[in-house]
């Protein structure tokens, strides 16, 4: 599939000669003729809906199992028992909600003996607030979502958690998920005056983006956006490695460079704005709060700037000494006479010139650091009482006129080939899958392109997605590559049928979910036969259920929720939590006393679920990083999951395992009282396993309390693999 660098440009030449597009009829350019000749690969052809298989066996609860027993029985496989009904009900409830079930859960289900009893705690759980959570991790794992921009200066960005909050309440509420792409691909073009589909717009917005100071290429910041954004769409509702045709025609997939520059076309006049969800009384109101605070903390900044002052004044006066000659020449012209030579020597003069925090500190007198101290932490308790900036989207909006889009050799800015028009990728829409020429109609064009019934990806990816989250492998094992690099579907059949279904189920995640869940194929237990595991040691057929570890965010807050507390409100603006002083030390700065992680002063907030954790890209939490957190720098569709020292140590060592464990044994103390060993094992077995424990846990649970404390005990119990496992 190679291609010489001549036939890349005279490829672009062509391209945009043809604006961009093989007019209908016309001779296929030999990059069309590729494309055509690979339009047959099977991700690539509107899903056909088959036929369910007809199987009359008990097995088959729904028409997911015939699809699998039907693909098993070809292979000589069959499936294994079904799970307990106590392993079932904490399978079911951390996969929907995150959380373990809670003892008067457990109590429900295992005593109601009805043959509905567990779709009703199916039911149930879907209709609780927690799958909106629990869906909402994984979508933002996917789009790259964090609170800060990343790289050097990772700054905060103070309104992305309104779009955070949008997932969560879209997956609640069971939003259509062509309404929900469509939202944040173009909700500010489909939907003009809805709220919601702008915040939804975050959508692009939610991966990193590189914002320095200093002289900037601002073409190049641009074209860094646009890639990002092209990035995203491709690797989330397409599933394909789109951008590996940045540089130059995609290697293994039938996707010309040119294809990749017509879809980014479709951003050309995507503008990232933050858009008011507030009147002008609420942003007056805010200036005026923010006028008000900067009066309180100015005489103590004056304060600090006084004792600094003489040291500054000596250190700038040593190093205008060591100043070359040519820049002390430039600083005694006043500024406005000074040629454009002269301002930039001056400039780079004052950069030699500037005086660091951290040389004026070591000139201070002991007394001078006591007095700068106090005062440094008289203004860290003051930022805490910041004013909240008015609501605003994270959003965009479209430019009045879009900028031409052209064809970059390798992908540099600085290297312009043909020029392109919008369009969508050939292999999938057609050779003539046009987008309008105006800039606030592209995107929508693409938002209804993506939600056609005739789309041949976006269905399959998503069902794809769902079936990984509840069965531990997707179909398509490779999530975000459907194209030929990926990973063939291991039933095919199925994940049409599944696609199809979806559509005609009015696009509902839900009843996706629901059919899966429901299946015996996820209600099998998670256990091994050497027998099958000759025939298919991968299960690719699901003739088991695949044992999955929780994320370190699940882990984090199912140890909230036996310890009692968990703090279960929704929403707002991320949370800082301690982070361990030695982690501060090594991110941050040592010796200043800047109070650069200022920890929420609600304790409440503390316990917060852990989605709901500001997720700063640069300053991973030790403990989420440690269970395989993503760096959300790039989509994360597959977690990956490791085993090292550090997660044993953070799940045993750690201040909040151990501040935990503290709590969990005042909560068995408080249910069972401080003698009740017997009920107090019972309690701490039903609050993390969701069982009863077995005699010989119990006799050795026994044995331990008799020379340990109890909190030795909790914290035991939340080191287990059980606990951190989905049965």
């Amino acid at each position: 599939m190679g291609r010489s660098v001549t036939f890349n440009i005279r490829h672009a030449l062509t391209m945009a000669i043809l604006g961009g597009l093989a007019a209908p009829g016309a001779n296929l350019d030999k990059d069309d003729a590729w494309v055509a000749s690979r339009r047959h690969f099977w991700a690539f052809q509107k899903p056909q809906r088959p036929e369910v298989p007809k199987l009359t066996d008990g097995w088959v609860r729904t028409p997911v199992d015939a699809f699998l027993l039907e693909a098993m029985r070809a292979k000589g496989l069959s499936p294994s028992a079904a799970a307990g009904r106590d392993q079932l009900l904490r399978r079911v409830t951390l996969d929907l909600t995150g959380l373990p079930p809670t003892p008067g859960e457990v109590d429900l289900f295992l005593n109601d003996r009805s043959p509905d009893a567990y779709p009703k705690l199916v039911a149930r759980l879907m209709a609780s607030p927690q799958y909106g959570e629990r869906w909402a991790q994984r979508w933002l794992d996917v789009v790259r979502y964090a609170d800060t921009n990343g790289f050097e200066a990772d700054s905060e960005r103070i309104h992305a958690w309104r779009y955070r909050d949008y997932v969560v309440q879209a997956f609640r509420k069971d939003k259509p998920f062509d309404r929900f792409v469509q939202e944040q691909l173009a909700g500010d073009e489909l939907f003009p005056g809805d709220k919601e589909a702008l915040i939804a717009t975050g959508f692009y917005r939610a991966g990193p983006r590189h914002l320095v100071g200093g002289m900037q290429d601002e073409e190049m910041n641009r074209q860094e956006v646009l890639t990002e954004m092209t990035t995203a769409v491709g690797s989330v509702f397409l599933g394909l490695t789109v951008h590996c045709a940045r540089c130059h025609n995609h290697k293994f997939d039938p996707i010309p460079q040119a294809d990749y520059y017509r879809l980014q076309a479709v951003f050309a006049g995507a503008d990232l704005k933050d858009l008011p969800l507030e009147g002008e009384a609420e942003k007056k109101a805010y200036e005026a709060a923010v006028a008000a605070y900067k009066a309180r903390r100015k005489p103590v900044e004056d304060e600090i700037a006084a004792i600094e002052k003489p040291h500054r004044e000596r250190l700038r006066a040593e190093k205008m000494t060591r100043l070359d000659p040519m820049y002390r020449a430039a600083l005694d012209i006043p500024k406005d006479k000074r040629n454009e030579e002269q301002k930039r020597l001056a400039k780079e003069a004052e950069g030699q010139l500037k005086i660091y925090w951290d040389e004026a500190l070591a000139l201070l007198t002991p007394e001078e650091k006591t007095r700068r101290t106090g005062l440094r932490q008289k203004l860290h308790a003051m930022e805490y009482d910041q004013p909240e900036p008015p609501a605003a989207a994270f959003a965009v909006t479209n430019l009045e006129k879009a900028p031409p889009t052209h064809i970059l050799k390798v992908g540099d800015h600085r290297y312009k080939l043909g020029q392109v028009e919008a369009g969508f990728p050939r292999v999938v829409a057609g050779v003539d899958a046009r987008a309008p020429s105006t800039a606030g109609q592209r995107r929508a064009a693409l938002a209804r392109w993506f939600t056609s019934p005739e789309h041949p990806l976006l269905a399959r990816v998503m069902v794809n997605r769902i079936w990984q989250f509840r069965m531990g492998t997707g179909l398509v094992k490779t999530a975000n590559d459907f194209g030929t690099l990926g990973t063939r579907p291991s039933n095919q059949k199925l994940l049409d049928w599944l696609a199809t279904e979806f559509m005609a189920r009015n696009w509902s995640v839900k009843e996706i979910d629901k059919l899966i869940v429901l299946s015996s194929a996820y209600r099998q237990a998670a256990v091994s036969d050497p027998a099958r595991m000759k025939i298919d040691g991968e299960n690719k057929y699901y003739w088991k259920m695949n044992r999955r570890r929780l994320e370190g965010e699940a882990i984090r807050d199912g140890i909230l929720a036996v310890s009692g507390l968990l703090d279960p409100r929704m929403g707002g603006r991320g949370i800082r939590i301690p982070i361990e002083p030695e982690v501060y030390d090594v991110i941050f700065t040592e010796g200043e006393p800047d109070n650069l992680w200022p920890v929420d002063r609600n304790p409440d907030n503390l316990n917060r679920r852990s989605l709901y954790l500001l997720n700063k890209r640069t300053v991973r939490l030790p403990f989420l990083n440690n269970f395989d957190q993503p760096d959300a720098m790039s989509s994360c569709p597959v977690r990956p999951v490791s085993t090292h020292a550090l997660q044993a140590l953070s799940l045993m060592n750690s201040d909040f395992a151990q501040q935990q464990a503290k709590a969990f044994a005042a909560r068995l103390e408080r249910e069972c009282g401080a003698d009740d060993r017997g009920c107090q094992v019972r309690r701490a077995y039903k609050l993390t396993l969701a069982r009863q424990p077995k005699p010989v846990e119990t006799r050795m649970a026994r044995e331990f309390l008799a020379s340990q404390a109890l909190e030795d005990f909790t914290l035991a119990l939340i080191n287990r693999n059980e606990f951190v496992y989905i049965p």
